[in-house]
């Protein structure tokens, strides 16, 4: 990729995964196949939290947000508190897991060892049936990440979305392999960051911090 970005002007990329739902604290997979959950109300204190941090450093000049509600909500939090609009990104879509939507880790373990086991093995390899591949879910992000580059050259973006589009924009910027996906926490409204700059360079300057929940 080639940003066209003079050195001394990054981009940051501020990347926020939403609020708990009812399905966060069992770890349930919900992705962009399922049923759309809302915040709950946990989650709706945690955007409120983060939105206040974000607020206090002031830094964010524009807000964009996967378009599935627990995203929509946790970035109107964000918005309201900096004087933004939101504008949603489809790109940023959680992954679609297939069948496997709600189940735990635990359970598809339990149902499909030799289907999980590819999956987490390979890029290609297509999650409960129907549901997406890294790989095209990949293609996506990289997609949406290069056109808000262009669209926001030089200044700081707040991204809300989800594990699986925001594990991908930090394993590219490490330039790190596939099963780096699975070594990553990414806690419910937490905040990482990503800085891209000049020739297609990019480093990691945060990640996973949820001082503001605590």
């Amino acid at each position: 990729m080639t940003l066209g970005l003079d050195p001394g002007t990054p981009t940051t990329l501020v990347l926020l995964r939403h609020g708990e739902t009812a399905l966060t604290p069992d770890k349930r997979l919900s992705g962009s196949g399922g049923s759309d959950p809302a915040l709950s109300g946990i989650g709706q204190w945690q955007a409120e939290e983060v939105a206040q941090r974000l607020a206090i450093h002031g830094t964010v000049q524009a807000v964009v947000s996967s378009p599935l509600r627990r995203c929509r909500q946790t970035a109107a939090a964000a918005a309201r508190r900096l004087g933004l609009e939101v504008r949603v990104e489809e790109g940023l879509r959680e992954a679609d897991f297939g069948s496997w939507e709600g189940l735990t880790f635990a359970e598809v373990r339990e149902r499909c060892p030799d289907e999980l086991a590819a999956w987490r093995a390979s890029p290609t390899a297509v999650p409960g049936g129907t549901g997406e591949s890294f790989d095209v879910v990949t293609r996506r992000v990289i997609l949406s990440r290069d056109t808000l580059i262009a669209q926001h050259a030089g200044r700081t973006v707040l991204i809300v979305s989800h594990v699986a589009p925001l594990r991908t924009l930090i394993r590219l910027a490490l330039g790190a392999p596939h099963d780096s996906l699975f070594r990553m926490e990414l806690a419910a409204a937490s905040v990482s960051e990503v800085v891209y700059y000049g020739a297609g360079n990019a480093a990691l300057r945060l990640l996973n911090d949820t001082s503001h929940l605590r």
